[in-house]
């Protein structure tokens, strides 16, 4: 299983994780309660229950630099384009606007 921490202004929204069922997102209570919480995203609106898709979420797969940043990355760190998860983990700690991936090391073991 893979596993990354979700963050929207560097408060932790919520966990994402890849598993051999397929991908898993499941907002973080305290987000929830929060009183000025807005959705990572209109496709994965607030609520409790979580997330389950066989398919990386539009979201998220949408974070992933395309182009020739996206051949550097798979060059740099040897990556398979086809490995969305990996991808994520690797391209999106930084990237644009609100929403961060930051890797949860030591959750591996796919």
């Amino acid at each position: 299983m893979r596993k990354a921490e979700i963050k929207v202004n560097d408060k932790t929204a919520g966990w994402l994780t890849q598993d051999e069922y397929g991908y898993h997102f499941q907002y973080d209570n305290i987000f929830l309660e929060s009183s000025d919480t807005e959705p990572v995203s209109v496709t994965l609106p607030l609520q409790e229950k979580p997330f389950d898709s066989k398919v990386l979420f539009p979201f998220f797969d949408g974070l992933i630099p395309e182009g020739w940043l996206l051949d550097i990355a798979e060059k740099n760190w040897k990556l398979n384009p086809r490995d969305r998860m990996g991808l994520l983990l690797v391209c999106c700690k930084d990237c644009i606007g609100a929403v961060s991936v930051h890797h949860i090391i030591g959750e591996d073991s796919l």
